[in-house]
């Protein structure tokens, strides 16, 4: 009998243990990630959530805004996400104009994300006028982790993407649609871009998690868009940033080598070529 003991497979992190997490006090980390390769790294790394962000309309599609990515784009990158992830709590952004027509659009949008992309999760922006949508998603078994203050997929009816709910009124507002989203099913909401004493208020006044880009330390857990962690995007330069790498400079310069060698004969030398 052989005694070589089986690998122990990764204890996976669902919508309960992020629940279970803000009970115990111990933050949750979540990341972005689109595509299979980025995927597993970061999965093996140890992080808890993984984000696929309609920001993949910015950072692999080159859009201005998170708009014009479609449903199909985004099943496409969940998909990939997915093949990449033994652990995460892998959560998926419905894009716009899949979800804001009528709740039962949001849940065929949903259920799609879920059955072609393998999603675990999905995430909706928006306060009291999805609400009945994210009932409606829950109530086909579908977990919904909601998205607050600035949200991104409603640029043009701001105008502007600066720090939103710092007047009173809006902050009010916000958090009576925290309590809505908590009450119509959401495991969680993101908090993005609010003033830092009103995320720890909300985070305070509601039992799910919340999630921060932007929001302060206050917040159960942190999100970064994983380009911008790593330092693949300089010109992006908000104020919630910290860059953990330097990764275009690498790059650059490892592209950079490359063509050095080509240009010199350097590039490939004897031990990688195949003789005859």
């Amino acid at each position: 009998m052989s005694t070589q003991k089986k690998s122990e497979r990764p204890v996976k992190v669902t919508t309960q243990t992020v629940v279970d997490m803000k009970s115990a006090g111990e933050k949750i980390s979540m990341l972005t990630a689109y595509d299979f390769t980025m995927a597993r790294i970061i999965d093996r790394a140890g992080i808890e959530v993984i984000l696929v962000g309609d920001s993949a309309s910015n950072v692999m599609a080159g859009h201005e805004t998170t708009v014009p990515i479609t449903l199909d784009q985004m099943i496409y990158h969940t998909s990939c996400v997915v093949r990449g992830v033994d652990r995460a709590l892998v959560i998926a952004d419905m894009p716009f104009m899949s979800y804001q027509l009528t709740p039962k659009e949001a849940l065929k949008s949903a259920g799609r994300m879920m059955k072609e992309a393998g999603a675990h999760a999905v995430k909706l922006e928006g306060g009291k006028a999805i609400a009945d949508s994210v009932k409606k998603i829950v109530e086909a078994g579908i977990p919904v982790m909601g998205h607050l203050g600035l949200t991104p997929q409603s640029i043009y009816k701001f105008g502007t993407y600066k720090v939103r709910a710092t007047e009173e009124k809006e902050a009010e507002d916000l958090i009576r649609d925290a309590k809505l989203l908590e009450q119509a099913g959401c495991f969680g909401l993101v908090l993005e871009k609010i003033p830092a004493d009103l995320a720890q208020k909300v985070s305070e006044e509601i039992s799910i998690p919340t999630i921060g880009i932007g929001a302060g330390g206050g917040c159960d857990g942190q999100v970064l868009v994983i380009h911008d962690m790593l330092g693949m995007n300089k010109e992006f330069n908000p104020r919630f940033l910290r860059r953990y790498a330097d990764i275009e400079t690498v790059m650059t310069d490892a592209v950079q080598q490359f063509i050095t060698d080509i240009k010199n004969k350097n590039f490939p030398n004897k031990d990688e070529q195949y003789g005859g």
